[in-house]
């Protein structure tokens, strides 16, 4: 059950950038989820000033052990080689690129959520959507399973 409630998730997620453009109404919340994403949001913030500070250990901080990331023609598997693959971005003096939260949901179970919103280039100009989803995990923090970027 596990495994459905994250593929349903990543397929959500990889059609999210459609639905952003022209986003529906979503049901609304429980307060404990408000609560949740609230978390979930405060985190991706955190998670994207890693970027902006040049901090990749902090990034790889935020990454699950087994976290999926849809960077290049593969994706990279596991908390070592999306670090590994990211490292570039982070050699640089200035971020290549930054991202913001827009949209939040988290799952009535309070374990997953889908955060996605505008990449932007140094220059501020958008380039893109991401589009992650969140775990909850055992020590109380938050952490990135799967990311997706989507032009």
């Amino acid at each position: 059950m596990r495994t459905f409630r994250l593929l349903l998730i990543v397929l959500t997620a990889s059609t999210a950038c459609a639905a952003l453009s022209d986003p529906a109404p979503l049901a609304a919340q429980t307060p404990e989820q408000t609560r949740l994403a609230a978390e979930v949001r405060t985190a991706e913030r955190a998670f994207a000033r890693s970027m902006a500070d040049r901090d990749h250990a902090a990034f790889t901080s935020f990454l699950a052990e087994e976290a999926v990331f849809f960077t290049g023609a593969e994706p990279l598997r596991g908390r070592e080689a999306v670090a590994a693959g990211w490292r570039p971005f982070f050699d640089g003096p200035e971020a290549p690129f930054s991202w913001e939260p827009e949209t939040v949901e988290v799952l009535p179970s309070g374990t997953l959520a889908l955060s996605s919103g505008p990449v932007r280039a140094p220059d501020g100009t958008r380039s893109g959507t991401f589009n992650s989803v969140w775990r909850l995990d055992a020590d109380g923090r938050w952490r990135v399973v799967f990311d997706k970027g989507c032009p």
